[in-house]
């Protein structure tokens, strides 16, 4: 494991020292291989999406087509968590369809066309069949809370990454970043932080407890 971290001689860390690390990393995996996934873990609120998707322009531009697969496309539906007296608790591990998406990332591994689900936030529930993995495309980035998570079945996925990287944000930080999410969605100082603290920030702690070893840790604070 390699600790990502700025030289002296470059004090300040953004976001694109994060996608050239990576970059350089799927380009060396690439040699010989069809298909190389990479994961990208975190907490809620760490910066993954951003992460992910900007790695997957830059290798675009690169002319290595590459393909973005969230997690949260696997989020169990609200009225199944309604069933299981879940839904206050939507986004934590036992919230997702863990063994279809570990299901769907051992497709993505053996290669082919994969039909996958996204997650409409507007909504706030999964679409099935909302984004399709060509055969063609030689690089899947996997993003999610969960992706290198050291419970049973989430661990199963280990195996199966070739490239592997975590953002590291601490938890003060954390919580401020996940209290203005709900702040943005027009709650109250009051609301927002009862919302976070009853689930996000739990969920956020729990990640960071239980994380398994990675390629790659990065600061989930660029620009600092």
């Amino acid at each position: 494991m390699t600790k990502w971290k700025p030289s002296d001689e470059a004090p300040v860390l953004d976001i694109t020292t994060h996608v050239n690390a990576l970059a350089d990393l799927v380009h060396a995996k690439r040699e010989g291989q069809a298909r190389v996934l990479v994961a990208i873990a975190g907490a809620p609120a760490s910066g993954k999406s951003t992460l992910a998707s900007e790695l997957a322009r830059r290798l675009r531009l690169q002319k290595c087509p590459a393909e973005v697969v969230p997690m949260d496309g696997f989020h169990l539906d609200n009225a199944v968590l309604d069933q299981m007296g879940l839904r206050p608790r939507k986004g934590a591990p036992e919230t997702f369809d863990v063994l279809g998406f570990i299901h769907t990332i051992r497709r993505l591994k053996a290669g082919g066309e994969v039909i996958v689900p996204l997650f409409d936030r507007t909504r706030d529930l999964a679409v099935a069949g909302a984004q399709v993995v060509p055969a063609a495309c030689p690089v899947v980035i996997v993003e999610g809370n969960y992706v290198l998570f050291d419970e049973a079945p989430w661990s199963d996925l280990a195996q199966l990454w070739d490239i592997s990287a975590r953002l590291d944000v601490p938890m003060p930080e954390l919580r401020a970043r996940l209290i203005q999410r709900w702040l943005s969605l027009n709650h109250s100082r009051a609301v927002a932080t009862r919302r976070a603290e009853g689930n996000d920030i739990p969920n956020a702690q729990r990640v960071i407890d239980r994380a398994l070893p990675c390629d790659l840790v990065l600061d989930g604070q660029p620009g600092r």
